[in-house]
């Protein structure tokens, strides 16, 4: 389990420098939603049932101090390729930081992190009307060996979200899962930074703000919702599973 703080559940207790809420933002045709809540809870595990027993639990914890505000039943794609494939059938967190690198992108220097959240939505159809050089070019990889395209298109999302390209360097930790619930279907991305700016580098060029060229992945996706939280640290670690639940909850009346 993660837990993230929101700024306003933080503000009744004290402050954490850095932390602030998500910011709906639009420009060149493209809006980005803010749905901030003040807790966001990561349930993971192998077993689906489990999963939904412990989040039981845990709301039956909360008791009416909050309110269930979004939750997202989220799974991993590509198990047997040893991989984590979005549902559009392209490799996700290609460029995750590994190791120590992994470490200092994620973590401030007391264990604490940074997490930004955003749920998007597919249009797989639209997606899938596109050919294969098309689709390819919006992700600037060719899906037949996720190899890195050198004619890619400036506004493919391998060159929007170049994290060494950014100065300073904008390398966050993704730990994102696909989501499918009553026809709709998409990607819960999960960013964790040792803060909020490498996040919110990388969002601003994504929409253009830097030089007018939209991220080639708003063809067929858009994010619908975004929120910020603050994680403590935690003295021991967990396995990370294959399934997973994301809780927002606002609270009522504290």
């Amino acid at each position: 389990m993660v837990v993230g703080l929101g700024p306003d559940l933080i503000s009744g207790i004290g402050e954490v420098e850095g932390l602030h809420a998500f910011q709906a933002m639009r420009g060149n045709g493209v809006e980005i939603p803010a749905t901030q809540a003040d807790l966001w809870i990561w349930l993971r595990g192998e077993d689906r049932g489990e999963i939904a027993k412990r989040a039981r639990e845990v709301l039956r914890y909360l008791g009416a101090g909050f309110t269930v505000v979004r939750m997202v039943d989220g799974f991993k794609y590509g198990v047997d390729l040893d991989v984590g494939l979005d549902l559009s059938g392209y490799e996700d967190g290609t460029e995750n930081p590994e190791g120590e690198a992994a470490i200092a992108a994620a973590f401030a220097p007391d264990g604490s992190s940074f997490v930004s959240v955003q749920q998007w939505e597919h249009d797989l159809n639209q997606f899938d009307s596109l050919d294969l050089a098309e689709r390819n070019n919006i992700f600037g990889r060719q899906i037949s060996d996720n190899e890195e395209m050198e004619d890619a298109p400036v506004s493919a999302h391998v060159k929007r979200s170049a994290q060494e390209s950014f100065d300073p360097e904008a390398f966050v930790l993704r730990r994102s899962m696909p989501w499918v619930d009553g026809g709709k279907e998409g990607l819960v991305f999960v960013a964790f930074g040792h803060s909020l700016d490498a996040f919110e580098a990388l969002l601003n060029r994504m929409i253009g703000l830097e030089d007018g060229i939209v991220d080639g992945l708003f063809r067929f996706t858009h994010p619908v919702s975004g929120a910020n939280y603050w994680c403590p640290p935690q003295k021991h670690g967990q396995k990370h599973g294959q399934k997973g639940v994301y809780l927002d909850l606002s609270r009522i009346g504290l």
